[in-house]
């Protein structure tokens, strides 16, 4: 029997509970830049470039833009021809000086570990990794059995509000052949499955998540359409014969090379007229907000590689791969799915 909750919605919303895990690190952004590099008061006097305000304080490049895009987000900065000024608030709240300032009230939480932790990732750029517990980097970890369940386990169960939603918002009644690429426990696949009873789904992943998906696509009931393909997007191209492609909460793992370079990958194995569907938290096309997205790029940029990129930033990927843009549709929680079709 087929899962019911793959075709279900909670009757209650979600999206507070949601918001608050997936902003839980935006405070200690913020707490960084104010207490650690006094941010706001050197910008008062000199407005700057990100690249300028990075090489001044030390600071990495994507973690600068992360962190400009949240004070963006807040009202804290504008940006005039690519240069940063402290806004009113900014200037009241957050400059030394002012009678109003709130530094040594965010001072409070400069020894924070996750705050402290903030500091070296804006100087280096290399993640803290997830939940500040693991030495390894983010996908050495889910080379291990235990890390591996732990990981999939929540993002399947973000999956099960997220892959239905999603589902409601495509249509696949034209496709034969779906590919979820780094697919976790295959709720997405499982889901779009359900669905258009029709389309044929694989999940492509590397062990040990392959055997996770495989024992979670039995669970739900679909092992006789949904398939699991041991595989690395990093080592090898995606495998062929799919006329939709699936990256769901995929790219904002990975910095802008590695995101471009998995798009390229996915249109190379496509055949003409297939799609390509991105599903993400994405940024405005100005890389402003909105607020509940600009926080959840400063989690990403805590524990991976990457951060949330922007609708524009997707359009240039999908444009220098030979793919045209089909639609961006909401989905939940902040969600939604960007359509592209091979030309």
């Amino acid at each position: 029997m087929i899962d019911p909750l793959l075709s279900d919605e909670p009757v209650t919303d979600p999206l507070p509970l949601y918001r608050l895990r997936d902003g839980l690190m935006g405070v200690d952004l913020l707490a960084a830049a104010v207490s650690h590099f006094n941010l706001f008061t050197w910008l008062a006097d000199h407005p700057a470039t990100v690249g300028s305000l990075a090489a001044h304080f030390g600071m990495h490049a994507r973690p600068a833009g992360v962190l400009m895009t949240l004070c963006s987000a807040l009202g804290l900065v504008t940006q005039a021809g690519g240069v940063i000024h402290v806004t009113a608030r900014a200037r009241e709240h957050l400059v030394e000086g002012s009678p109003w300032c709130l530094k040594p009230y965010y001072d409070t939480l400069k020894n924070r570990p996750q705050t402290r932790e903030f500091v070296e990732v804006l100087k280096t750029g290399k993640p803290a990794n997830w939940g500040s517990t693991h030495s390894n980097a983010w996908a050495q970890a889910m080379e291990s059995d235990e890390f591996a369940d732990e990981f999939t386990a929540a993002m399947d169960c973000r999956g099960i509000v997220l892959a239905p939603a999603l589902a409601r918002k495509l249509d696949l009644s034209g496709n034969r052949a779906l590919l979820d690429v780094a697919g976790g426990s295959g709720i997405y696949a499982c889901a779009l499955s359900a669905r258009f009873e029709h389309l044929r789904a694989s999940v492509f992943e590397k062990p040990p998540v392959d055997r996770i998906a495989r024992k979670a696509v039995a669970r739900r009931g679909l092992s006789d359409r949904v398939d699991v393909i041991a595989g690395d997007m990093f080592q090898s191209e995606l495998p062929s014969g799919f006329d939709v492609i699936l990256l769901s909460n995929v790219l904002h793992d990975w910095d802008d090379p590695v995101a471009a370079a998995l798009v390229q990958k996915a249109a190379r194995a496509l055949p003409s007229g297939g799609l390509l569907l991105i599903h993400d938290a994405f940024l405005n096309a100005e890389s402003t907000g909105p607020l509940p997205v600009a926080m959840y790029s400063a989690l990403l940029l805590h524990c991976t590689e990457g951060r949330c990129f922007s609708v524009s930033e997707i359009r240039s990927w999908l444009e220098h791969a030979g793919l045209e843009w089909a639609g961006h549709h909401p989905t939940a929680v902040d969600r939604s799915v960007v359509v592209a079709r091979k030309v």
